[in-house]
């Protein structure tokens, strides 16, 4: 007997294409870092990051959207909808960084479900996710916002490892699973 799998949100489809980008920046970086390591490689680490978390925030904002959307159509009085819509857009906008925090509130706030119940899974549980989401974002900004300066003197440790990434990137997968989960019709 197989299980039915359920069906899969645009914006987690989207979110699929999307993180393939990050994938792809750790693949050129595996073929092009050969012995002894090249250190002018190590940029597509750091882009793959930045790749991975615009995913994530690209997922949460199309994903509300979606779930939003349905709830809001359903309030007869147009007014209502008109300005419920206003305040999503609003909010999605101001969004730019989608900590575990922002995120939670702006689905329960839009979709009617609290996400930190279901954001648990292996060796993860709410407060995992949190944690590593929040530094996966951190990092992302100081990467995306400080220009990396080279100093005279020994060799800084990179700010993104080839793990790092690797985690990073299997972690986002596991997160939209779990929040498309918690957002599927019927979810407990």
């Amino acid at each position: 007997m197989t299980t039915a799998t359920p069906p899969t949100s645009n914006a987690a489809k989207r979110f699929a294409r999307a993180i393939e980008d990050a994938e792809n920046l750790l693949k050129h970086f595996d073929t092009l870092n050969a012995r002894p390591p090249k250190p002018d490689v190590e940029v597509l680490k750091r882009a793959g990051l930045i790749m991975a978390m615009t995913a994530w925030e690209t997922y949460v904002e199309d994903r509300v959207q979606e779930a939003a959307e349905t709830r809001i159509d359903a309030v007869p009085d147009a007014t209502i909808q008109a300005f419920v819509h206003a305040r999503l857009t609003e909010d999605i906008n101001r969004l730019h960084n989608p900590t575990a925090e922002k995120t939670r509130q702006l689905f329960k706030d839009y979709a009617g479900v609290d996400l930190g119940a279901s954001w648990s899974w292996n060796h993860y549980d709410k407060e995992r996710v949190t944690k590593d989401l929040n530094g996966y974002l951190k990092l992302r900004g100081t990467i995306a916002h400080r220009a990396r300066v080279i100093e005279p003197g020994p060799t800084r440790a990179q700010p993104v490892k080839k793990q790092d990434l690797q985690t990073a990137i299997r972690f986002l997968k596991d997160l939209v699973a779990a929040t498309e989960k918690a957002l599927a019709p019927n979810a407990p």
